[in-house]
């Protein structure tokens, strides 16, 4: 039986979890602003790869904290480890090309249809059923974004279809992450992300390189500060309260996205996609708890990487 001081105490977790939530959706959201600035000069290939190299080193840094990474490289799943990383880098690739041309809260926005798309991914790759409750939400959530690019709204281009693309791939990326969790260990899952990701981000970006003046390397500099502090107070928040308690509060992302949107670039997101951007929420929202009551007496997933 909990005891009131116990109680207490884990609520004094959950709150500090979800505060820790916020402070990590407010680093990356300012990690896309200067992205975004970035990419109008750069090639999102060169920016990607420098962003990853800080991502890489700093997740094997952890890992070999643990163990020799060595012992991490032991996958019983190494095919859907190694697709697991492509399918991350894919995402970014992806996000940073859309950030060329899309408004930052509207490509929010349509990014966060990556919930619905997980539970349409679930069923072919995990065998999970999904019932007439989640169709509805998945099929509203789809309705909320065709708001958004409707005519008069953001027109449909390659941006927004960059930004579905971004979408896409990381739900795949949670697909598979989701597989591989029941048979590797969470170490294993980082080292071959990194390994992946810095591998093929370098290929590419350096057939893309162009020299930085000492401005743009700071604004790098803050791209890669705000990449490793994102992530290791996402693992802080995950430490301190399940990942199904925080997801709901990943959300903020869009009314952070707005804002920067409209104070760093000056352009403010219009009444119409503000409601289609409320319909993807609340359609996501209602996955959540769908899923939440179907996992109910049943092991929960592990803690799943917030968006990159």
């Amino acid at each position: 039986m909990t005891t009131p001081v116990s109680a207490a105490s884990s609520r004094d977790m959950v709150g500090q979890a979800i505060g820790l939530t916020l402070t990590t959706i407010i680093t990356f959201g300012v990690q896309d602003a200067v992205s975004k600035i970035l990419v109008a000069s750069y090639s999102p290939f060169q920016i990607t790869m420098m962003r990853y190299w800080a991502f890489a080193l700093f997740a094997l840094w952890l890992v070999s904290r643990q163990a020799p990474i060595r012992h991490a490289l032991r996958s019983k799943a190494t095919g859907w480890q190694v697709l697991r990383g492509l399918l991350l880098m894919a995402d970014i690739w992806f996000f940073a090309l859309a950030l060329q041309t899309m408004p930052l809260g509207e490509m929010q926005a349509i990014t966060l249809v990556y919930p619905l798309l997980v539970t349409l991914f679930a069923v072919p790759i995990l065998g999970e059923k999904v019932g007439v409750f989640r169709i509805a939400a998945v099929l509203a959530g789809f309705a909320g974004a065709m708001i958004i690019v409707r005519p008069g709204g953001v027109p449909l281009s390659w941006g927004v279809l960059f930004t579905l693309a971004s979408a896409a791939f990381y739900a795949l990326y949670i697909v598979v992450t989701r597989k591989v969790s029941q048979i590797d260990s969470t170490a294993t899952s980082m080292v071959y992300a990194s390994i992946v990701g810095l591998v093929l981000s370098s290929v590419v970006g350096f057939s893309f390189w162009q020299p930085m003046g000492w401005n743009d390397l700071a604004l790098v500099g803050v791209v890669m500060v705000t990449t490793c502090a994102g992530h290791g107070v996402m693992m802080l928040a995950l430490s301190k309260a399940p990942a199904s308690v925080l997801q709901p509060f990943n959300y903020f992302s869009l009314p952070w996205a707005i804002a920067l949107s409209y104070f760093v670039f000056g352009h403010l997101i219009d009444p119409m996609s503000m409601v289609g951007a409320a319909v993807v929420v609340a359609a996501g929202l209602v996955v959540m708890a769908r899923e939440r009551m179907k996992r109910v007496g049943v092991a929960a997933d592990p803690p799943l990487p917030g968006k990159e």
